[in-house]
């Protein structure tokens, strides 16, 4: 790893589980990851693998009751976020880590003003004034695609389609120039060409801050094969796969990982075909198989999987995978 590459975001066996109704369930299973300075990594996997409760340990906005994050360690540049007390970690959130969340009809408070909304943030991490917080605010607006910022600060969210409340969440997120903008679906509720410009515009505001990163959620491979250098593909809790986003794409490692590649559409190949799925659904994380928790939907399934979880195991390097198949014993 260069000098450019040191880690920014360092995470370790990351759990964090939920109290329902008596039983645990185990949202984050032992995630571990590392997010370099000036990288987008990616994070990707089926709804309800876990990708978002990861995204929110990191800024510990987990609600206790009923999620805790029960053990792991989250490094961002070399200091423990979970030993920070709440004070401090307030500094951290929204000045330099910020996200985007991925519900734009509910993250947005419906009894303030947008302009309110995005000004409390700014002027809160730079003690600027509250006109210099709304001239900025205003251009933050203007960037995301709401034209005539100044006067739209003075809306409620009602008064916002649901793309519009989407791009004042991404807004507020960039506002300040974050060291690492965590961006769960962020363009899940815009059109194509503007999920064009809003990615872009990420990309670029991530250039003017130094050694500023990524960590890009989505269901988008497409999006994925454009944006980033690395990505990991979560399931049942757990990180499958890592990889440097060329070699996954052209040689999954994973049989998840190979699934969902198949799934894309590929009109390059000329002919339309029937596109192949995945069979069976995400298991329920308060009911996990006790081996690998991919093994009931697996083509590569053998009586091993069913009784012994795998371990994340660097198979060549760079690359990390969680399977049987490419361990020591394989399917002995």
């Amino acid at each position: 790893m260069t000098e450019k590459q040191k880690p920014l975001l360092q995470v370790r066996d990351l759990r964090t589980y939920f109290n329902v109704e008596g039983q645990t369930a185990k949202a984050v299973d032992g995630v571990s990851f590392d997010i370099r300075e000036n990288e987008v990594f990616g994070l990707v996997g089926e709804s309800g693998s876990g990708k978002s409760v990861t995204a929110l340990s990191v800024l510990r906005l987990i609600p206790n009751p009923p999620g805790d994050i029960v053990g792991g360690a989250i490094h961002f540049r070399g200091e423990s976020l979970l030993d920070l007390p709440w004070a401090e970690m307030r500094k951290i959130r929204g000045n330099r880590i910020s996200m985007i969340f991925q519900e734009p009809m509910t993250a947005l408070n419906p009894v303030f003003t947008i302009g309110f909304q995005l000004i409390e943030g700014i002027r809160l991490h730079t003690g600027c004034s509250k006109d210099e917080a709304e001239v900025k605010a205003a251009e933050m607006l203007d960037l995301v695609g709401i034209p005539d910022g100044l006067r739209r600060l003075s809306d409620y969210p009602h008064q916002f389609s649901g793309g519009m409340r989407q791009r004042a969440m991404i807004a507020m997120a960039l506002s300040l120039t974050p060291n690492l903008l965590i961006a769960d679906e962020p363009t899940t509720a815009l059109d194509v060409t503007i999920q064009s410009q809003i990615l872009e515009l990420m990309l670029e505001m991530r250039t003017k801050t130094d050694g500023a990163s990524i960590l890009l959620i989505t269901h988008d491979l497409a999006v994925v094969a454009e944006t980033c250098q690395r990505v990991a593909v979560m399931y049942g809790g757990k990180i499958q796969e890592i990889s440097e986003v060329i070699p996954l794409f052209e040689d999954p490692k994973h049989p998840y990982t190979q699934g969902l590649l198949k799934s894309l559409p590929r009109p390059d190949q000329g002919k339309v075909r029937r596109l192949p799925t995945i069979p069976g659904i995400v298991p329920s994380i308060l009911h996990m198989p006790p081996g690998c928790k991919f093994a009931d939907r697996c083509p590569e399934r053998f009586e091993r999987c069913d009784r012994e979880e795998p371990e994340l195991r660097e198979i060549e390097p760079g690359r990390f995978c969680r399977c049987h198949l490419h361990d020591e014993e394989g399917r002995s």
